[in-house]
């Protein structure tokens, strides 16, 4: 990774035995001086929120955060607050809010071509196919851009209806693929499911969980921190492997017809919070899908362009091969971008069937973006960082979970790390959500973003950018340590 401007001062953070109520690590130094904030009042940001924009409650704290500018891995909001971001606008943000190299890739584009669609060529598009296809194995070369996450899942829902002339497609419970009408079908997690039809032809099957499913334990994910749960698993035999697949051939038996379109799979869960599968799980699933003619689907929304450290993609993770990746998120570091690739084979399926068009799709800005963004993690050595940084995060989080009762696992790889809160571990059941928000709250009341996913809301996510450096990530730890030292506190108070 190239270094950096940092004022290199020894500890970032204040080491305690104990944080008080009013305590707060103290911040990591930061090279850059936001603007002056003079846009709308915050009573008014409110009021125009209330009365014109969706009154679905979206927003984490009770005082919403009113953000005002952005650099590398920190945000600023409207009174000059700092804050460092470890959650990247839902990991979005791969390589840093306004990263100079991005910006001005974005800002040359902006005054020679925004638009064009599909029916003019423009050279962008074809130089980021190129360089975005090279990333991927043979025979994946076949790339076609969109605009999210949830479009670029929909279109490959239909490729693989297209070429296997079949509908059912199987997706875990807990899995999110999206929140349009098709793939709503595919996203297993309960705030996103409605009364109304959606999604038709997907069918859910048992998430491989290693910590809140009936099996899984120490030796089980490709993870440097494992669950505290025991296993009797051999190093290349995961026994827990092995009663999921059972499952997975029981709704292959039951639940879904002889001839099958596909199955969808995040490498790791993200909206569920950061779920691991056991070792050789889905390499086995993708033959048995593959045997019933259905073509296997990588959803590397949240897991791609290295986040993962020790591979670019999660699907390598697996030792698989996919059929379709989708990816969107940090394909663009927060620009509205998205892309499926697939095999020459399926993209002529789709072909015979439809007439595929998009009209914002791989427009000029998204690809000089996308292009810069492919520049600089291969430049500032991103991936190697999310490795490095991110086995160095996790190995010290882990200790929090020997320390704290209520810290009942964590897990990741790289930069996607999950801390599941518990009321104890011996019941994994999950802390109730108001005790998770207050602990949420005092990360945010001292400094440190931080993310939420899970059933029950009870997961804390981490996924900053990939350029965040040990320090950082030191002041992180600590910061969260005080949050559960203050939880602890109050529930002592509570008591008498």
């Amino acid at each position: 990774m190239k270094e950096r401007k940092h004022i290199q001062t020894g500890a970032f953070w204040t080491s305690v035995t104990r944080c008080g109520l009013h305590t707060k690590p103290s911040m990591p130094p930061c090279d850059f001086t936001p603007e002056r904030y003079q846009s709308l009042a915050y009573s008014r940001v409110l009021e125009v929120h209330k009365q014109h924009l969706s009154p679905m409650h979206t927003a984490y704290f009770p005082e919403p955060l009113l953000l005002h500018q952005g650099h590398m891995e920190w945000l600023f909001d409207h009174e000059g607050n700092r804050y460092l971001d470890f959650f990247s606008g839902i990991v979005t943000v791969s390589v840093g809010h306004c990263h100079p190299k991005v910006n001005a890739a974005a800002q040359r584009q902006l005054g020679r071509l925004w638009h064009t669609s599909s029916v003019f060529f423009h050279p962008l598009i074809h130089e980021y196919a190129e360089k975005l296809s090279a990333l991927l194995p043979e025979p994946l070369k076949v790339v076609f851009l969109v605009n999210s996450g949830s479009e670029a899942n929909d279109l490959a829902m239909l490729m693989a209806r297209a070429h296997s002339d079949s509908t059912d497609i199987i997706s875990f419970r807990g899995a999110y693929h999206g929140c349009s009408p098709y793939t709503l079908g595919l996203t297993n997690v309960g705030i996103y499911k409605m009364d109304l039809p959606h999604g038709t032809g997907c069918q859910p099957t048992m998430c491989p969980d290693i910590f809140r499913g009936p099996w899984g334990g120490s030796h089980c994910r490709d993870s440097p921190v494992q669950t505290i749960r025991k296993c009797s698993c051999a190093p290349d035999c995961c026994q827990a492997k092995d009663q999921y697949i059972e499952q997975f051939k029981d709704t292959l038996s039951t639940s879904v017809a002889k001839s099958i379109a596909g199955f969808f799979a995040e490498p790791i869960q993200g909206v569920n919070g950061v779920v691991q599968y056991p070792k050789g799980f889905l390499k086995e699933a993708f033959e048995l899908v593959r045997e019933r003619g259905g073509v296997c689907i990588a959803d590397e929304v949240q897991t791609g362009f290295g986040r993962l450290g020790s591979h670019f993609w999660g699907f390598q993770t697996h030792d698989v091969l996919p059929d379709i990746v989708t990816m969107a998120k940090g394909i663009g570091n927060g620009f509205p971008m998205a892309a499926v690739v697939t095999t020459p084979e399926i993209a002529k399926s789709l072909t015979k069937h439809l007439l595929h068009f998009n009209t914002f799709g791989g427009n000029p800005m998204a690809c000089a973006i996308g292009s810069a963004v492919l520049e600089v993690i291969k430049e500032e050595n991103l991936q190697e960082n999310s490795q490095e940084v991110g086995t160095y995060m996790l190995l010290k989080l882990a200790k929090l979970r020997d320390e704290f009762e209520i810290v009942g696992d964590v897990r990741g790889k790289g930069l996607m790390i999950g801390l599941e809160m518990v009321k104890d571990k011996e019941s994994h059941q999950p802390l109730p959500r108001e005790e998770v928000n207050q602990i949420h709250h005092d990360c945010k009341r001292m400094g440190l973003l931080i993310g939420r996913g899970g059933l029950f809301s009870q997961t804390f996510r981490i996924a900053p950018s990939m350029c965040i450096t040990k320090p950082e990530a030191d002041f992180a730890v600590e910061v969260f340590r005080c949050a559960l030292i203050q939880h602890m506190e109050r529930r002592a108070k509570l008591k008498f």
